[in-house]
């Protein structure tokens, strides 16, 4: 419990310097795009995460990995530079944090709201309008809406804000009667 709190408050902290430094720059949107990219690179490689999280590689060799695929994806040199002193300091394994703690700073200074809405199948567009209104209305500002597809739900939405889950999911629906059933 204590290394995770540990661990949070350095990406929190990494985090702040970065969006200061893309502050400062007028460059909050495009590090945040960057960012995007690279907890999408991270989701879809193994190899990546292996690489951020593992004491076997030295912090000087993930420090040139990580700036060879900051400047291959064509990232911001506030990104790229980001990227290498985070490595150089032995924080790669904080990277998931940081991204997260950047994208809380950037929707507390823009006023946006992030969801993450997860779905048996994926959502067609008429049905994530919807969710994006119905989401407008409740919250009273514009969702920005991540989407997932969790086959295990059978059916319904999960619906993530902030700290708040939304969960009505067929799934949910069925343990929950199950459990009354073995109740009565």
């Amino acid at each position: 419990m204590a290394d995770d709190l540990k661990a949070d408050e350095v990406s929190e902290r990494y985090a702040r310097a970065l969006f200061e430094l893309a502050e400062e720059a007028g460059e909050l949107d495009a590090v945040r795009a960057d960012l995007k990219s690279l907890k999408a690179m991270l989701a879809d490689s193994g190899d990546l995460r292996r690489l951020a999280s593992s004491p076997l590689y030295s912090a000087e060799d993930k420090g040139k990995a990580f700036v060879a695929l900051a400047s291959q994806a064509g990232f911001r040199m506030t990104t790229a530079k980001f990227l290498g002193l985070l490595t150089q300091n032995g924080r790669a394994a904080a990277l998931p944090g940081v991204i997260a703690a950047y994208e809380r700073l950037w929707a507390r200074k823009t006023g946006v709201v992030a969801a993450q809405v997860t779905s048996a199948k994926p959502l067609t567009k008429a049905q994530l309008d919807a969710v994006k209104t119905s989401l407008r209305q409740a919250l009273g500002k514009d969702p920005e809406i991540e989407t997932r597809v969790d086959a295990g739900l059978l059916g319904g939405l999960k619906v993530k804000v902030g700290s708040r889950l939304f969960d009505a999911s067929l799934k949910t629906k069925l343990d929950t009667l199950k459990f009354a059933l073995k109740r009565a």
